[in-house]
């Protein structure tokens, strides 16, 4: 093994050897941390002294054999003077010249006294003198490993060589390890008298010298980029860094190049382990209790009663384990040797650790609750009085810092222990809320039993608040009934502003999601209501977004849906006010102020590792990506958002995400994608909130795309019904209308069509909103055709302003058909190219390649079809060209089904895209046009 930064060390004692060659005796103590090299260099000193002409003898001692008389000197000299080593050993035995036993605590019993009894003195005296005889033949070195386990005899002897020194040829090397010597203080004394004496101190390796181990292993690049890091999980100790280089070099190479970071594994576990169970057993004991204390600021005190050993071992302990670079600043210096520490735990007497821990801990009150919960949890059991309290105290603070995982480990340890029923009630209400935000469905264990005790008054009404939000989630309307009943009367009767304002968000947020079963507050029933109500900002957000809903997009609504979001924290007591703020936004048709808000929400979630928050600030990027005209954005969100939460913890808010999925896979024209999530099963109650208008909306969009317009019909009508009758009537939430419009026009029932196009743009009113530009749209294609041209381009300026790509694209396809019907090939050239390019920017492709079909060949974009020049009857395929010839001729749907052997519902299917393709909205047109005309 090559050695670093050793060559001081290894000149000194080459220097010792040289002198001892030349007939004057040397002595030499090397001490170092455990793993710190000494061994490594008693072999390289070896490897000299031999090339020197020494005899090279060596012998290790051992706290398994300390007790045994002699055991090193067997080691040492058996093979060659083994009659006088079998009688210094049994005069040894038969006189108790080993009284010193280690007593397990880190101490060690004063070893025998200074003066032996003539037998064992005798016997030792000829082995010195036969090791003398020897040395004259060929120079000596005695190499002795961890002499702290010295036996009493051999060290009685070591003492008796070192006198005998000065003029014979033997070189006495020792190794120690620092601050684990034996308490009798013979040998020290014996060697600070001897002028031959050379004491040698290892230290640990600097950060060039862990570049220079690393280096055969790593290579030399790689090799400075790890050594700090490599120091500091090191502490410098030689064996340690070889253990992290071989972690890092075997089966992990590819890691650490692509990541540039350390590996820290088997090798390095095994070498902590090694090193804490070379020492003492007081040693290992410490380095647990340092294990199990590990985040804790515990005292020194504490650790010594954890690790069962006085101050004094403790002290010496804890430089040893410095020494060996085990620990810094009092504390393991890694994870994984703490780990180390505690591998050979059994799981029983790790949870005695974390008890007594736990137990230290509180009666000292200087860790805080947060620690002695943490060992708590960590035991499992525990029969503490003081437990319960300690836990759910814990659990409540981790929740107020968004840690719901950590507060669920909490109180189900509680729970476990709880032998009162009305703190069990309280447990599991919190617990309801810790293990919401983690999987809603978990949460939901406790519902049931306490909706119950909340109706008993066995449970206080303060938790209304929160169970009225679970319940209702889950579709559970009934048992939500008395929850919200309770909430109105806090509202209503409660003198403390905290618990009112707590009420009253309460109650705003749940108006907004279940409208058809929660009302709005007092303040939400006169048209004079304020936004900015009370200075809670969860209550202004919530009460922003109920404004917008029920009147309509506003500029003092989204001044104040902002405002609160600026005055809030993402947490477990604003999230949901949070999605409502934005969501204010969104349906104020800001959708750019909704993004940015939005993304913000999001990455703070994704920081805090909130899987609930996570998944429901993503669905809701999605809805806005929709509204951008970026559907694959959209469906990646939406899919996140799933991947997060299962669909079965959703509860009625599943419509949300399916909602976008299906509108997303909709406007990338993968239909049967959007038909697998049509296949999703619906929670009971999904319809009666808010959630449920969005899937209605994208299931009509769906059947719409897919030629059927009556399904999508029924869907967009169902919706506005649910509208109408919860008073959010409002086309920048769905504009259900513009859906329905198209849907009658695929059926022939033109005159219905446009009234609802006009109800829905004067509904939009004439800000230049994506509501007002859709609902233009809608209007073209259901008016007049000597009118389309002007509205579509209104609906195209408007569109564009508002950032809604795939909207625009559409426009402009409408309105490049219009010009084309009109015989304005080159502008509808211009833009039927530009809304191609769009849609495929926008990740569509099937509406890519239909909007290039409008175009000449030679200027469709590539990998899409065109068309030649003013042929619009290859816009259609054969069976609809066959279809669109009998329309035109005044054929009913079931004349031209019964012509042409087809149902009815494929006739109006076929209806549907020729429409939208030629840009006609009767049967009367069709003969107009130029091509079927032909």
């Amino acid at each position: 093994m090559r050695l670093v930064e050793r060559d001081q060390e290894l000149s000194s004692l080459t220097d010792v050897i040289r002198s001892s060659a030349r007939g004057a005796g040397q002595v030499a103590l090397v001490t170092g941390g455990i793993g710190c090299g000494k061994t490594a260099l008693l072999a390289e000193i070896g490897s000299v002294a031999k090339k020197l002409g020494f005899e090279v003898r060596g012998a290790t001692g051992s706290l398994v054999e300390r007790p045994i008389p002699g055991a090193v000197l067997g080691q040492l000299l058996r093979d060659v003077e083994p009659a006088l080593v079998d009688r210094a050993m049994a005069a040894g035995t038969a006189r108790g010249a080993d009284p010193g036993r280690h007593d397990g605590t880190g101490t060690v019993a004063r070893l025998g006294p200074d003066t032996l009894d003539a037998e064992t003195g005798r016997a030792l005296q000829d082995l010195c003198a036969a090791v003398e005889r020897r040395a004259r033949r060929a120079p000596l070195l005695l190499c002795l490993d961890d002499v702290q386990f010295l036996d009493d005899l051999s060290l009685h002897w070591v003492l008796l060589l070192i006198r005998r020194l000065s003029d014979v040829p033997v070189t006495l090397i020792m190794t120690e390890r620092g601050l684990s010597r034996p308490a009798d203080p013979r040998l020290r004394a014996e060697l600070r008298r001897r002028p031959e004496h050379r004491p040698l101190a290892l230290r640990r390796l600097t950060g060039d010298g862990v570049a220079a181990v690393l280096v055969p292993y790593l290579g030399a690049d790689l090799a400075s980029r790890l050594a700090a890091e490599c120091h500091g999980v090191s502490g410098g100790n030689p064996l340690l860094i070889r253990a992290l280089a071989e972690d890092s070099r075997r089966g992990a190479a590819g890691t650490v190049h692509a990541t540039g970071r350390l590996v820290v594994g088997d090798a390095f576990l095994d070498a902590v382990t090694g090193c804490l169970h070379r020492g003492w057993p007081a040693l290992l004991h410490i380095a647990q209790a340092l294990a199990v204390l590990h985040e804790d600021h515990a005292t020194a005190q504490t650790v010594a009663r954890l690790a069962g050993v006085e101050d004094a071992v403790l002290s010496r302990g804890l430089r040893a384990l410095d020494d060996a670079g085990l620990i810094s600043d009092g504390r393991l210096r890694h994870p994984a040797a703490a780990a180390a520490a505690l591998a050979g735990c059994t799981g029983e007497e790790r949870a005695r650790l974390h008890r007594r821990a736990a137990e230290l801990l509180y009666e000292e009150g200087g860790a805080g609750v947060l620690g002695v919960a943490r060992h708590l949890v960590a035991a499992g059991t525990t029969t503490a009085p003081w437990a319960v309290d300690q836990l759910r105290e814990a659990a409540e603070r981790h929740l107020a810092l968004s840690r719901p995982a950590e507060a669920r480990l909490c109180l189900e340890v509680a729970l476990r222990h709880c032998r009162d029923d009305d703190e069990q009630l309280r447990l599991k209400a919190l617990l309801a809320g810790a293990t919401w935000v983690l999987d809603p469905t978990m949460g939901a264990r406790h519902l049931v039993e306490l909706a119950d005790a909340l109706r008993a008054g066995r449970l206080p009404d303060q938790y209304a608040v929160v169970l009225a939000k679970y319940l209702l989630w889950h579709g559970r309307y009934v048992e939500a009934a008395d929850a919200v009943e309770r909430i109105g009367r806090r509202d209503a009767g409660m003198t403390d502003p905290l618990a009112a304002a707590e009420a009253r968000a309460t109650r705003e947020l749940l108006s907004v999601g279940y409208p058809g079963l929660v009302s709005a507050g007092a303040t939400g029933t006169g048209p004079a209501r304020q936004v900015s109500f009370g200075g809670d900002p969860r209550i202004r957000g919530a009460v922003a977004l109920s404004d917008v809903l029920r009147r309509g997009p506003r500029q003092d609504v989204v001044d104040s849906a902002e405002a609160a979001m600026r005055a809030m924290r993402l947490g477990r007591n604003t999230h949901e006010w949070l999605t409502c703020a934005v969501s204010a936004l969104l349906f104020a048709d800001r959708t750019e102020a909704a993004a940015a808000w939005c993304d913000h929400w999001l990455d703070e979630a994704r920081g805090r590792r909130v899987p609930l928050w996570i998944a429901e600030f993503s669905s809701l990027r999605a809805g806005i990506a929709l509204r951008q005209g970026r559907p694959r954005e959209a469906r990646e969100l939406a899919e996140a958002a799933l991947a997060r939460i299962p669909v079965e913890s959703w509860g009625v808010c599943i419509g949300g995400p399916l909602a976008n999925l299906i509108q997303a896979n909709t406007d990338l024209g993968d239909h049967e994608a959007a038909a697998e999530y049509l296949e999703v099963p619906l929670p009971q109650g999904m319809f009666d909130s808010r959630f449920g208008l969005y899937y209605l909306h994208a299931r009509g969009q769906h059947y719409l795309a897919t030629g059927q317009p009556r399904a999508a019909l029924d869907d967009f009508t169902n919706c506005g019904a649910l509208m109408r009758a919860w008073g959010l009537d409002q086309p920048s939430l769905v504009p259900w209308r513009s859906g329905a419009a198209r849907a009658l026009l695929a059926l022939g029932e033109n005159e219905r069509a446009h009234a609802l196009a006009r109800q829905q743009l004067d509904l939009a009113g004439d800000a230049l909103t994506r509501t007002r530009g859709i609902s233009l749209r809608v209007l073209a294609a259901a008016g007049r055709p000597s009118q389309r041209g002007a509205l579509l381009k209104s609906a195209t300026a408007i569109l564009e302003r508002s950032g809604d790509r795939l909207q625009l694209a559409g426009a402009l396809a409408e309105l490049a058909v219009a010009h084309l019907r009109s015989g304005r090939d080159t502008e509808a050239q211009a833009l039927a190219q530009r809304a191609a390019h769009l849609a495929g920017a926008c990740g569509a492709p099937a509406l890519a390649a239909e909007f290039a079909r409008l175009l000449p060949t030679r200027m469709a974009p590539p990998g899409t079809p065109g068309r030649a020049p003013a042929q619009d009857l290859d816009l259609l395929s054969p069976a609809e060209q066959r279809v669109a010839s009998l329309a035109g001729e005044g054929l009913s749907n079931k004349q031209i089904s019964a012509r042409l052997s087809i149902t009815v519902s494929t006739v109006e299917q076929h209806l549907t895209r020729i429409f939208r393709k030629l840009g006609v909205r009767t049967r009367g047109e069709l003969r107009q046009n130029r091509a079927l005309a032909g």
